[in-house]
């Protein structure tokens, strides 16, 4: 029953850009000139997780665990319903500051520079991870058909990290300034929206390259909405947003989206996840979030 998930290591897999067929240790597609077709092998694996091959279902399992991970360890520090609807089910300060929550504070006061990998997999409230998780659903398989499933993680990470960085830097800066709240920048922040900004970003960017006016028409309107929710809502971190867009844009224009993936591109997106993931247990090793009670 596991070998639908063994690496295959001879024979023919389908080239996953032109749909040729390759052998599984080829250089190169000569149909379409890819590099590396077979994937190492694993080329069938991945298509086994669907046409995003697995981007959607990576993201939503592992800030679902890690969201349940930090209510747990909440303990009674765990806000059920105390501040309303938008805090339901919110985990403590100390929990997500443990697991790797960004902001001015822990960046520039602490030193946890790690934690502009992490946050973007840490929400704050139910609700918080309801309505992230329901964008990275409507954008990330979008993103992946226009610019390949390794660039959509290496614009998920990159944005990610530029949003964090920016809306940190906003909030050591500006936050103690007698300016509107939606320009202040965050002392504490975390949640997929920079991340989802990003790929909002590079889709713009694939669109504006590639020409089509109907990609860059949904964008604005995208956008439109990103923004007002920004004026209204207290909680939206805008500086994590406008981070996150310039990040993904930024990403998307340096890989070429109308050319296809590379073998390296896979590399630098594992090499994404790693660093993410050593992020996180990094932030839970040295008790990160205990110094602030």
């Amino acid at each position: 029953m596991f070998r639908m998930f063994q690496r295959k290591t001879t024979g023919s897999v389908v080239c996953p850009s032109c749909g040729s067929l390759v052998g599984v240790r080829d250089d190169k597609c000569y149909t379409c000139g890819r590099s590396n077709p077979g994937l190492w092998g694993f080329g069938p694996l991945l298509r086994q997780l669907g046409a995003d091959f697995g981007f959607v279902p990576l993201v939503i399992g592992a800030c679902s665990i890690l969201y349940v991970l930090t209510l747990l360890v909440s303990g009674s520090e765990l806000q059920i319903a105390g501040g309303g609807v938008m805090s339901l089910l919110a985990p403590s300060g100390r929990a997500l500051l443990m697991f790797g929550m960004s902001g001015a504070y822990p960046v520039f006061a602490q030193g946890a520079w790690w934690t502009l990998l992490s946050a973007s997999w840490l929400h704050g409230s139910l609700l918080h991870i309801f309505f992230n998780m329901y964008w990275v659903r409507r954008f990330g398989p979008d993103t992946v058909e226009l610019i390949g499933p390794s660039r959509t993680v290496i614009v998920y990470t990159v944005s990610g990290v530029a949003g964090f960085l920016l809306s940190s830097t906003a909030g050591r800066l500006l936050g103690g300034l007698p300016i509107p709240f939606f320009l202040r920048g965050a002392s504490f922040t975390m949640g997929a929206s920079a991340s989802v900004l990003g790929l909002l970003g590079a889709i713009a960017h694939y669109g504006r390259t590639g020409g089509s006016r109907l990609i860059r028409e949904q964008v604005k309107q995208y956008l439109v909405w990103f923004i007002i929710s920004g004026l209204i809502f207290r909680g939206t971190d805008n500086y994590a947003h406008l981070g996150g867009f310039i990040g993904g844009y930024a990403a998307s224009s340096m890989m070429n989206p109308l050319a296809r993936e590379r073998g390296d591109h896979l590399l630098i997106a594992a090499g994404c996840l790693i660093a993410t993931l050593l992020a996180i247990v990094f932030s839970l090793v040295n008790g990160f979030g205990l110094l602030v009670r």
